[in-house]
């Protein structure tokens, strides 16, 4: 059993995927590199640090990286307004921590991007802690945001909650289960393979069935 719920932000508990993706496309646009949106989608979930030279390629990484990610933090601020909570994200979060959890909200963005994002939710009253950027060095799919955020809270023993196969992919490297929701775009085929145990279509059916899922109570 576990003591702390970590659980993802962007994607999972805001609806952030698609403005992402646009605001990549239009970075790349800034720098003449015209890439479908569908394969900038599918790399949405990592950290801008293994982002572009996924996406785009190690030559487009070392001539135009760090500008890139620049570029992206601007186009993503223009559009950072009409982000919205997805429906249930306060209530699911509340009961998690009414069943005994630690709760950390784990995200990999820049601080003023989550620090937006958490109001929108009313995060910040009950999360017992939260990361950014500045907290580590390498991001998902790479383990160090999960050690992070376990760190962070004492925790002993946690579970992840993503929307992504990269969640899934970096709770698996500290042998962390990993519950999913569709809300990233990812089909419940491609969770799965990843290692999520159970997907759901929404954070509403996520909380109703909370009895059935690793989160049902705390071990503390």
């Amino acid at each position: 059993m576990a003591d702390t719920a970590i659980f993802d932000v962007d994607g999972t508990l805001v609806d952030t995927n698609y403005h992402h993706a646009l605001a990549w496309s239009r970075a790349f646009g800034r720098y003449g590199i015209t890439l479908p949106m569908w394969r900038i989608h599918r790399g949405i979930g990592m950290g801008g640090d293994r982002f572009v030279p996924e996406i785009a390629g190690r030559e487009v990484e070392q001539a135009h990286g760090d500008d890139l990610r620049a570029t992206w933090s601007e186009e993503f601020d223009r559009l950072i307004g009409e982000v919205q909570p997805f429906e249930g994200a306060h209530e699911l979060l509340a009961e998690v921590k009414e069943r005994g959890f630690r709760l950390v909200l784990a995200s990999s963005g820049k601080a003023q991007h989550v620090e937006t994002f958490l109001d929108l939710f009313d995060g910040k009253s009950l999360a017992d802690g939260w990361t950014t950027s500045d907290d580590v060095e390498v991001s998902k799919p790479q383990p160090d945001l999960l050690s992070t955020a376990l760190a962070a809270v004492d925790g002993a023993s946690g579970v992840m909650v993503g929307d992504s196969i990269f969640d899934a992919q970096a709770a698996a490297r500290l042998q962390m289960p990993t519950l999913g929701v569709r809300t990233g775009g990812f089909s419940v085929g491609e969770l799965h393979e990843a290692g999520v145990l159970q997907v759901f279509d929404s954070l509403v059916a996520f909380r109703q069935a909370l009895d059935g899922t690793p989160l049902a109570r705390a071990s503390r």
